[in-house]
């Protein structure tokens, strides 16, 4: 896994804020662990919170894949997740490249918004 924390980066582009803002208000609007949003295509955003029900368990991350490709999306541009972890789940990484391929990149964010690292889901 290709990891990326440069200090000299003047931080994620704006379009890549956006996506960490609208992951870090799902975290905190549902109190749930994990806040997640990507990007599709055609530059449309889905946002969702991590699932913990006795018959279904998904992280945040997944469960916004997964709201993408229902409603139609063909591919990801980018994908964030807000979470106290320090490294993104492969399982979250893998739903990310099944949708948005090996490149696509993920960003992960501490509960305070602050880019921690970027990384590809390939």
């Amino acid at each position: 896994m290709t990891e990326s924390t440069d200090p000299q980066s003047p931080g994620p582009a704006a379009e890549d804020r956006k996506l960490i803002t609208l992951a870090r208000s799902a975290r905190a609007r549902n109190g749930v662990p994990e806040g997640a949003a990507v990007r599709d295509e055609t530059g449309r955003t889905y946002v969702a919170g991590t699932v913990d029900l006795a018959s279904l368990k998904l992280s945040a991350l997944r469960t916004a894949v997964a709201m993408a490709v229902a409603s139609g999306a063909n591919s990801l541009e980018a994908a964030a997740v807000v979470t106290e972890a320090g490294t993104a789940a492969e399982a979250d990484r893998a739903a990310v490249r099944d949708l948005g391929g090996p490149g696509t990149p993920v960003l992960l964010a501490g509960p305070d918004g602050a880019l921690r690292l970027t990384t590809p889901a390939g």
